[in-house]
Parts: structure tokens; C-alpha cells; sequence
């Protein structure tokens, strides 16, 4: 009775597991086309100039942004880079990691997004330290003692989300 129930529980350990897409799966579907996580009441488009320029209104307020991919986190797909239609401004799209997987074929799609805008403030070790986390992710190795600095590298602008839309 005991060797049966063990290969019973086997069995649906074994079905449940086997059914489920692995995070790599994810990061590699070819069409990324669909919903990605849940959206909610969110109406309103803003773009991601108007959040930027007008970063005090919405700062820390839930909007919905419409932009173009330019990168997908290439280790976990937990973020995006995005550009407003200007293709100057950005704003990082970040999701808890494993929540939702962006897959790499994302990049130069189209995104909705909506979640809660922030502005990520670095001090000078810690935008070092991003630089190299991000080109660790892309299988680079750089010293940080290295790392030269602009401007731009002390802040980043976000919208933490649970929900997303490729098109």
C-alpha cells in the first residue's frame, strides 16, 4: 500500500512538473505577441516624454505607457528597456523576477504597460555597480574602477508592473 500511494504522489509530482513552461521556454518563444500578467482599470495612455518631463505629477502614481522595446533582459526576462516614439526617452519596465517572463523575440515590438512610475536615484558605487550587473547579464565582464559615468547613470526611470501587453 505504501509503494502505491509513493508512486502515486511520484506520478502527479512528476505530471504537475512536466506540464509547466520553464523560465527558458519563456525567455525563447518566437512570437511574443499577448498579454503578459494582468492589467487593470488603467484608461489612460501616457507617454513616456510626459512622464519624464512631468515626473513630479506621476511619480509613484499607477499609468499605462505605450512605447517600442529596445532590450529584454537577457538572463530572466524581467525587464524591458522601452523608448517613447522620440526614441530618446526611456523607461525600464520591471517585473518581480519569474512574475511574468518577457521573451528575447520582444525586442522591436510594441508595449502597453501599466504599473507604478518611479525614478530609481543610484549614488556613484551603486551606478557603478548597475553598469556591471547589466553588462553581466549580456556576458560581459567589465571592472568597475573602469566605469565612466555620465550624467544619466545616476537615475532611472521605471514602471514596476504586474501587466503588459506585446503587439
Amino acid at each position: 500500500m505504501n509503494k502505491q500511494i509513493s508512486l502515486l504522489i511520484l506520478l502527479c509530482v512528476f505530471i504537475g512538473c512536466s506540464s509547466d513552461k520553464t523560465e527558458i521556454d519563456l525567455l525563447n518563444k518566437k512570437n511574443p505577441t499577448g498579454i503578459y500578467g494582468n492589467f487593470s482599470s488603467v484608461e489612460k495612455i501616457q507617454n513616456i516624454n510626459d512622464l519624464i518631463s512631468n515626473k513630479d505629477v506621476f511619480i509613484n502614481k499607477k499609468v499605462k505607457v505605450r512605447g517600442l522595446i529596445k532590450e529584454v533582459c537577457p538572463m530572466r526576462g524581467c525587464w524591458l528597456e522601452v523608448v517613447d516614439q522620440n526614441g530618446i526617452d526611456k523607461l525600464r519596465i520591471k517585473v518581480t523576477d519569474g512574475d511574468i517572463v518577457f521573451p528575447l523575440s520582444a525586442k522591436g515590438r510594441n508595449i502597453e504597460a501599466e504599473g507604478q512610475f518611479s525614478i530609481l536615484n543610484l549614488n556613484k558605487q551603486q551606478a557603478k555597480n548597475w553598469k556591471k550587473h547589466l553588462a553581466a547579464e549580456k556576458g560581459i565582464e567589465i571592472d568597475t574602477s573602469e566605469i565612466i559615468l555620465s550624467q544619466k547613470d545616476y537615475f532611472e526611470y521605471r514602471l514596476n508592473t504586474a501587466g503588459a501587453k506585446i503587439f
